[in-house]
């Protein structure tokens, strides 16, 4: 703890993180520590009495341009003094009814910035990037609960669900292989803003339900030149430019836009080149359905090293884990179960909520098992259209409240 530095509210700046507060102006307790990712938090500080706090250096990130006077996008828990976000890890429960207003938030801040940029509009960048902080926030204080809401995934809402997913799934990825805070940033805003492109393309080409033509397939990848375009107007860093424009290229020279190859590809361009198939394999689309998420990790390993860093796809399994959080699997007792909690040294024992009764066909209380210390074991991986589940309105009335 030696590295811990005392200083006062005056000296508090964006890209600080708070460790605790010594001193403050009357009875108001504020005992929440974290970032401090904006200047309107600093001066919500100030004007909660905040005199002194210690700061923890090794903390310290890099926070993604200037902030807006107030905050862009509302935090997601009401009560300031909470302005510095809480980074102790929350169980899942209660994590994940904020992750779910979170991930809700995000698709209306998906649709603003797409409707933006179709209408020729200025786009404000705080925004995205105020949204990924908060993402990355969630998912400091329980990976899982953001992690299990790539699975909730709506009708026809593709296009806004999959760069969230995608946004997430990179973060996890980032803090999995222990990358410095403002590159698990950095990563979360380029797979927010990664397919910003698409919305340029004919809708008949973008959302037809089948195989597209040649000609076709020529205008659906241009939405990475748009996106680059759209970034470079955004005034987005080189490098989210660059990781973007790269989610498509393949090690052996057959992707695009450039068709690089090799060590031509950047490190964040490989991840986000896994990252993104993986999401595109599991989802449901208008014209086949989601395959199950140890399918398309099967379908990248048997990829690699031809068209994905074979290193980068085993590390990104084992991220995600062979049952990912969020997929439901079929207990030796008859129920149904969604995955809440992966472990890495025991990766066919995770934690899960059991919810579905096969053999009554309903549903049950919903209850915690750690299967690393129950005779319960998992069958196989299936999916809700299996059992006829609405998995969506069971999460939200029963598990997101």
């Amino acid at each position: 703890m030696d590295s811990l530095k005392t200083i006062s509210i005056e000296e508090l700046q964006p890209g600080m993180y708070v460790q605790r507060i010594v001193e403050q102006r009357g009875n108001l307790k504020i005992k929440s520590k974290g970032k401090v990712t904006s200047r309107a938090i600093v001066e919500q500080l100030k004007k909660q009495g905040i005199k002194q706090l210690v700061i923890d250096p090794s903390k310290a990130f890099i926070p993604f341009g200037e902030e807006p006077p107030e905050p862009a996008i509302e935090p997601e828990s009401a009560p300031v003094p909470a302005m510095v976000e809480k980074t102790e890890e929350l169980q899942f429960d209660d994590e994940v009814k904020r992750a779910k207003g979170l991930h809700d938030k995000g698709k209306g801040v998906q649709k603003r910035l797409l409707d933006s940029v179709a209408r020729g509009l200025p786009i404000d960048i705080s925004i995205p990037q105020e949204f990924t902080e908060q993402l990355v926030g969630s998912i400091d204080r329980n990976p899982n609960a953001l992690m299990c809401l790539t699975k909730i995934r709506e009708k026809d809402s593709y296009l806004l669900e999959h760069s969230l997913n995608v946004a997430i799934l990179l973060a996890n990825f980032a803090k999995h292989l222990g990358l410095p805070e403002h590159e698990v940033q950095e990563l979360a805003l380029s797979g927010f803003i990664h397919d910003i492109g698409k919305i340029k393309i004919p809708d008949e080409i973008l959302h037809k339900p089948g195989r597209l033509t040649d000609q076709e397939m020529v205008i659906m990848r241009d939405h990475v030149y748009y996106g680059i375009r759209t970034l470079e107007e955004m005034n987005m860093p080189d490098r989210i430019i660059r990781t973007m424009a790269e989610h498509h290229e393949r090690l052996d020279g057959y992707g695009y836009p450039d068709g690089a190859r090799g060590d031509e590809i950047s490190y964040f361009g490989r991840m986000i080149a896994i990252v993104d198939t993986y999401d595109a394999i599991t989802a449901d689309r208008c014209y086949k359905p989601g395959m199950p998420s140890q399918k398309a990790l099967k379908i990248l390993l048997e990829d690699a090293p031809a068209k994905y860093d074979k290193v980068l796809v085993e590390r990104f399994i084992k991220c995600v884990g062979i049952y990912p959080v969020g997929s439901l699997v079929k207990l030796n007792s008859e129920h149904v179960a969604m995955v809440v909690e992966q472990r890495e040294e025991r990766p066919l024992k995770p934690v899960v909520k059991l919810f579905y009764s096969t053999r009554g066909g309903h549903y049950v209380a919903p209850k915690n098992i750690d299967l690393a210390a129950s005779q319960y074991k998992i069958e196989k991986a299936v999916k809700p259209s299996d059992f006829g589940i609405d998995f969506n309105r069971f999460f939200n009335e029963k598990i997101a409240i």
